[in-house]
């Protein structure tokens, strides 16, 4: 694996781990392996990740449900304390924000038991993810809430290319312009696999393993 590096910010706490180099993920190949492990299962980054990500949410948006996806639970909760804070301008303070997570079944279809059911069902609900690149995982989540009767307000993720999914809004704190040369291609037509480099590892928002 190549060597990696940091992407930092004002917070000590907030930054962004990258290799460079030649990854395969579930729906495209990328130049960059994006380490989001620390964020999701280290409290003070989890933490500094939720502070800054609910800025977009304090004011304006009523959040009932948070839809935790990628493994992003801790990430959920703490975002959950953000935005229940007491605060002037916080519109769910005092109230209780539920944090669930999915079950897939085949083809990466999401489903919920009948007692999760109402946690979701008109609630307004933010989906939270480590990564929104392709959309695939995103708009899975989507239509998931849709289904059960939700009203997704909004998906929130550490690092993002798209500004937006299925018409719902994308709140990332990273994107490419953090990453200069990011590039993402369909595998049939990577031109990293054209010039004959090989694949250095599997990669998914749970880690990487090295081929």
């Amino acid at each position: 694996m190549s060597k990696e590096f940091k992407i930092r910010t004002k917070n000590n706490d907030l930054f962004l781990r990258v290799q460079k180099g030649h990854f395969a993920t579930m729906h495209s190949h990328t130049n960059y392996y994006i380490d989001v492990t620390t964020q999701k299962m280290r409290l003070s980054e989890a933490k500094a990740l939720a502070e800054e990500l609910v800025a977009q949410y304090k004011m304006t948006t009523i959040v009932d449900t948070i839809l935790c996806i990628d493994g992003m639970e801790v990430v959920g909760t703490c975002i959950a304390e953000e935005l229940t804070r007491d605060e002037y301008v916080n519109m769910n303070a005092h109230q209780t924000i539920y944090i669930v997570s999915p079950e897939y079944i085949t083809g990466g279809q999401m489903m919920f038991r009948d007692n999760i059911v109402p946690m979701l069902q008109d609630k307004h609900v933010l989906i939270v993810a480590a990564s929104v690149t392709t959309g695939k995982s995103a708009l899975a989540a989507i239509d998931a809430v849709n289904y059960y009767g939700g009203t997704v307000v909004g998906v929130a993720a550490i690092f993002a290319t798209v500004e937006e999914c299925d018409g719902h809004p994308v709140n990332s704190v990273f994107d490419p312009n953090d990453l200069e040369d990011y590039e993402s291609f369909k595998p049939p037509v990577c031109p990293l696999c054209r010039s004959g480099a090989k694949i250095e590892a599997l990669v998914n928002s749970f880690g990487y393993s090295a081929l």
